[in-house]
């Protein structure tokens, strides 16, 4: 279970908070505070600081009347839901010495109550495992508010809050702490705690099941690789939705070897398949009442004198045959298997999530995923995601760049070498080829991809309630899509 601030609602005139957390915005005449009454020394204060009440601004002052501090977060001008979430969440992650945070920032609309608790509550992640020093964080963060628990929906942003936080934590694990196996057990007693089923197929399985690509990527590690396929199918449930996330715990590359400093971070090429898990668990604990299969595609890409071959062929799951000319283009081939398998129970949807390529960051930059696929499903996709605010585009996959993909001895290869290529359409060509069709139909199961490569970890200074390192990109989108989705 992550670590996570207590989530709370309390009176408009509560007292006694470590911390009180009020807003400025950018004003004709100095920052405009947004603050109920008997706040107006703080206004006073601000304007003798010189603040701005810009995007990610945090003024500290002293408190007064019990209160130790009065935090003031900068919105850059925004009063919604977005912006607030922001800054809420700027706030929190910058203050490392509050214990309880009461939010004063004056909200009469659930929406905006609820994006202001959730970003807080976002901002507050930290990560101890490792430090002999723990980093603090607010322990308990409530909201003055006269809204109730329900209309505000707090048991959803306890959830979304917590299954962000378990993504974090998995990218944030050591490598060596966090191989297939050690993921594969995690997920499973994940799942067991909020009655989700679990099968993990190990190397025998997985040979028994033909799915060469996970086995491929997987044999030039001594740590085998796992598949898990989750499953919940809630009473009353009308739709059926896979998804699936790539769960490379370490890549580097195969024999196909990155640079060293590029190598660096590579523990975060998990993040598809911790999404989605997390996505899975939130979904249960708040009964939404749609069937989910997960599959979490688990191998570590290591060069070694077992390791796959440029030009190795591999068999798929299904049959369709591969010939490998990058290693280091592994994640579409345990994708790929997930892919077939999934297709084969026949859902109503595919979502696969993945840290895939490279080119996504060139294309998009390190805050906005690649999406690509069937376009009613890309527009439900890119809806959830813009109900959340997190950032997606679509993208095209052209039909011409299937032939970038010929192989001369198999049924296509996993890369084109030698020229300069849409690397992140390529691999999204490559995805859909193992998408399978309904029964007795040429129609195509509607499929959605995510590349999240540049927003799933941010190698940059904090920004919102976003830090540095892991950022859980595609939680909060895979829980409002499921929601939705569940409504039809």
């Amino acid at each position: 279970m992550p670590a996570v601030p207590h989530l709370s609602l309390a009176p408009l005139d509560a007292a006694g908070d470590d911390v009180v957390l009020l807003a400025s915005a950018p004003g004709a005449d100095g920052p405009r505070l947004l603050a109920g009454e008997g706040w107006d020394w703080v206004a006073e204060a601000l304007v003798a600081l010189g603040a701005k009440g810009s995007s990610d601004e945090l003024i500290r002052l002293p408190g007064r009347d019990g209160v130790r501090l009065v935090a003031v977060a900068g919105t850059g001008g925004a009063t919604d839901a977005p912006g607030l979430r922001l800054a809420a969440g700027s706030a929190l992650r910058q203050l490392a010495d509050a214990e309880h945070v009461r939010i004063a920032i004056p909200v009469d609309d659930a929406e905006v109550a609820a994006a202001v608790l959730e970003g807080a509550g976002l901002g507050a992640y930290r990560y101890n495992e490792y430090r002999s020093k723990p980093a603090r964080a607010a322990r308990a963060i409530s909201l003055a508010t006269e809204l109730s628990e329900e209309e505000i929906g707090l048991r959803r942003i306890r959830s979304v809050v917590e299954a962000v936080a378990r993504t974090k934590d998995l990218v944030n694990a050591s490598p060596a702490d966090l191989s297939p196996d050690v993921f594969a057990a995690l997920a499973a007693d994940a799942a067991a705690e909020v009655g989700i089923s679990a099968r993990v197929l190990a190397e025998p399985e997985l040979r028994d099941g033909g799915f060469g690509g996970i086995l491929g990527v997987g044999q030039g590690s001594v740590r085998p690789p796992r598949l898990v396929r989750l499953e919940s199918s809630p009473e009353g449930a009308r739709f059926r939705l896979a998804l699936i996330g790539k769960g490379i715990t370490f890549d580097s590359g195969g024999l196909s070897l990155k640079p060293g400093g590029s190598m660096v971070g590579m523990k975060a090429d998990m993040s598809g398949a911790a999404a989605v898990l997390a996505a899975m668990v939130a979904l249960a604990q708040l009964d939404v009442p749609i069937a989910v299969t997960g599959w979490l595609c688990l191998a570590e890409n290591m060069p070694s004198g077992t390791a796959l071959r440029p030009n190795d062929v591999l068999r798929m799951h299904g049959g369709t045959t591969v010939e490998v000319l990058n290693t280091d283009a592994e994640g579409r081939l345990v994708m790929a298997d997930a892919l077939v398998a999934a297709s084969r129970e026949q859902p109503d949807a595919i979502v696969d999530v993945a840290t895939l390529t490279g080119a996504q960051t060139v294309a998009l930059g390190t805050r906005t995923a690649g999406l690509m696929g069937d376009d009613a499903l890309v527009d439900a996709v890119r809806s959830a995601a813009g109900e959340v605010d997190e950032s997606v585009w679509p993208m095209p996959l052209p039909a011409y760049l299937r032939a970038l993909l010929k192989s001369e001895v198999a049924d296509l290869a996993n890369a084109k070498l030698g020229t300069v290529i849409p690397g992140m359409l390529v691999a999204g060509v490559f995805l859909q080829e193992f998408v399978g069709t309904r029964d007795g139909s040429d129609e195509r199961i509607p499929w959605a991809h995510l590349d999240i490569a540049g927003p799933a970890d941010n190698t940059g200074a904090g920004w919102g309630y976003t830090a540095t390192g892991p950022t859980g990109a595609a939680v909060r989108t895979l829980v409002r899509l499921a929601e939705r989705l569940a409504e039809r």
